[in-house]
């Protein structure tokens, strides 16, 4: 089966007016899925969310998932078929200045979450979405295997590794034989794509001093990340569920498991190797004018980060859809159609979720398969 099994089922999405879940739900909506949302805020100003005039086309919640009383009265009311929980404090620097609302939000709103399935009685399958920066990273140069130790040298990542712990330890206390409830994790990171306007993120510096006309100032010009689109992870997200919902193994490879998603190796590129590319394709010639490099970092960054995907691609036939340059073409239409040539940016959406869907039919993907 592939992603038209969504067609007509309830998904709940938390964090779905975020970078990630925006695409998600645009995605999900597109083939027809019955969406309830639920998320803080709207995090940027501009919106993805907003821009996308998502709002009227699904259920549409504004509170924090710590609020334990009301998640489970709208998780009980809704009744899903999948849960996808993305709601999250995703940035590094915000954990250096908020600590304690990082942990309250990685943690205990995934607690929030794993308590509501809990109490849960009808059939859901649900992913519950971490990061790569779960693992303790010693940036050695293979990729890190879902087996490897988990951790975290900041705030963040040690939130994001403790999300991971809480997840386990509510399986094993509460979950293991609840047979209504499948449930998974899920690790990626360093995702880049149109309608992200975080601080402190790569491409939204880029774009914002682009605008500006003048050069965005990068910390670590030679740090390596596995930079993937926005719908690469998502794809995995997707292809996981299908699995996991349609899993009557037993024992099962797929429940109370969890799954990398990740680019390919040649997709590792330095950070400046990434704003060369977006620059050329924004229409600066000089480099000069594109970036400058300070000194400084205020706070720890890793400086090489990748994950082994063989389980995913094993288990789930999932692999990365898009090379390289794909993923670069993508991310800089985006920005050029909404900036430069003020399009429909939900029907560019639409239609970027097109082309990658597209994409992955003609390359055999299992998820893009009828």
């Amino acid at each position: 089966m592939g992603i038209e099994v969504f067609s007509g089922k309830r998904v709940l999405i938390t964090g779905h007016t975020g970078f990630k879940g925006t695409w998600l739900t645009a995605w999900l909506h597109s083939v027809g899925a019955k969406i309830c949302g639920i998320s803080k805020d709207i995090p940027t100003s501009p919106s993805m969310f907003e821009i996308l005039n998502l709002e009227k086309d699904i259920e549409h919640h504004l509170f924090d998932i710590c609020e334990s009383k009301r998640l489970n009265e709208v998780v009980r009311t809704f009744n899903p078929d999948f849960i996808f929980h993305l709601a999250a404090q995703a940035l590094v620097s915000v954990s250096y200045e908020d600590p304690i609302d990082t942990i309250k939000t990685n943690v205990v709103g995934t607690a929030s979450i794993l308590q509501c399935l809990t109490e849960f009685q009808g059939n859901c399958t649900a992913i519950i979405i971490t990061s790569d920066k779960c693992y303790e990273n010693v940036e050695w140069e293979w990729g890190y295997k879902e087996t490897d130790r988990l951790g975290g040298k900041d705030i963040y990542s040690g939130s994001k590794g403790a999300a991971e712990i809480i997840l386990h330890a509510y399986i094993e206390s509460f979950l293991k034989n609840k047979t209504n409830i499948k449930i998974a994790s899920a690790r990626a990171g360093n995702v880049i794509g149109g309608g992200d306007w975080a601080k402190d993120r790569i491409v939204p510096d880029c774009i914002k001093s682009w605008l500006n006309n003048v050069p965005v100032t990068i910390r670590c010009p030679d740090a390596t990340r596995p930079w993937q689109h926005v719908l690469e992870p998502l794809s995995g997200y997707l292809a996981l569920a299908i699995a996991l919902s349609e899993d009557t193994q037993s024992p099962s490879k797929l429940n109370h498991q969890a799954f990398n998603f990740g680019p390919r190796n040649e997709q590792n590129k330095t950070v400046l190797e990434l704003i060369s590319e977006l620059a050329n394709r924004w229409g600066i010639e000089d480099q000069s004018d594109a970036f400058s490099i300070v000194d400084r970092t205020p706070f720890h960054e890793a400086g090489l980060l990748k994950l082994n995907c063989d389980k995913a691609m094993f288990h789930l036939s999932w692999q990365p859809n898009l090379e390289y340059e794909e993923c670069i073409d993508f991310v800089s239409d985006w920005y050029v159609e909404h900036y430069q040539k003020e399009s429909n940016m939900r029907d560019f959406t639409l239609l970027q979720i097109m082309r990658y869907q597209e994409y992955a039919n003609k390359r055999a993907i299992a998820w893009a398969q009828k």
